[in-house]
């Protein structure tokens, strides 16, 4: 059940990975009855309540916070998120590629082409590029590694204490200024819930050193984008790498639109890649039916 993922290829590869599996695309679902499993991404809500034997639900993204706002969902049936290697090497990819493409100051050489201009900065080593990740959950530490792998400086924060190897952490409100203090280019991968609702705002874009870079590839609602458009106009934020916004589609007449020192993409920094997660939808389904608890269960009250 999802209006972006292609149900064909999910079919496909679910099947080759449980033959016997009988998978039925929403709304020709049949006998809602006869509905076991849900696999889901971002559904109509109290679609799912209307299966009255639903065992599990697993989303096919990241952010959950769709699914656990619905009420009409009973308490007893496990959400569960993906943590699929395919969806996180994606999201490494396209957060490395924002992060050099800020560090090696590209936007600079966009402009010096339509200026018909060489423009010669000599570069900097990635070792002298400090790089904060916002949220250390499985993409986002995914990520703090492979940017600690090219051999940026890394740090990162969270709302509860977190532990990476070679990696720099700081935790809760209490941890956010030395956090944020010396940090060149920072990347928000929060999750969305009533805590981070536009918890990325004047105090962290202004707690930033001044000319800091922002990538931002959690959910929209974490980003207090008026703030954002502030710190923008002012200089304090040089330029914005942006996948997802408060509003999806971006309005037409929204000022990001207009400003040259930002980029935007259609929230496409990563998406589950059917190869290699089918195996562990599959492998969660059968957990259930065994009488197991699933894994990558999400805590509804938390919503990741």
């Amino acid at each position: 059940m999802s209006e972006l993922d292609d149900p064909r290829v999910w079919r496909e590869a679910l099947q080759r990975a449980w033959p016997e599996l009988d998978v039925r695309v929403w709304p020709a679902t049949g006998d809602p009855d006869e509905i076991d499993f849900a696999l889901v991404w971002q559904p109509p809500p109290g679609v799912l309540g209307s299966f009255a034997n639903l065992r599990l639900i697993v989303n096919l993204g990241a952010g959950v916070d769709a699914i656990a706002a619905d009420d009409s969902l009973p308490a007893h049936v496990p959400i569960a998120r993906l943590a699929d290697p395919g969806q996180a090497q994606m999201m490494d990819g396209y957060v490395l590629l924002a992060v050099l493409r800020h560090h090696r100051e590209l936007h600079r050489f966009e402009q010096a082409r339509r200026e018909r201009r060489w423009a010669y900065n000599y570069p900097r080593p990635h070792s002298a590029c400090r790089v904060g990740v916002m949220g250390l959950g499985y993409l986002g530490t995914h990520a703090a590694r492979a940017l600690a792998a090219q051999g940026f400086d890394v740090v990162g924060w969270s709302r509860s204490a977190k532990s990476l190897p070679d990696i720099e952490t700081h935790a809760g409100p209490e941890g956010l200024a030395a956090f944020l203090c010396a940090i060149d280019i920072l990347v928000a991968m929060l999750p969305a819930t009533a805590e981070t609702r536009r918890v990325i705002g004047r105090q962290v874009f202004y707690g930033l050193p001044r000319g800091a870079k922002f990538v931002s590839v959690g959910r929209g609602s974490t980003v207090d984008e008026a703030a954002l458009l502030d710190a923008l106009r002012e200089g304090q934020i040089a330029e914005a790498t942006l996948d997802v916004f408060a509003t999806e589609p971006l309005p037409p007449e929204h000022p990001f639109w207009e400003m040259d020192q930002v980029l935007i993409t259609p929230h496409l920094a990563s998406a589950a890649v059917p190869e290699t997660a089918a195996r562990q939808v599959v492998d969660n389904c059968r957990r259930v039916l065994s009488g197991q608890m699933p894994e990558y269960v999400i805590d509804r009250a938390r919503g990741y």
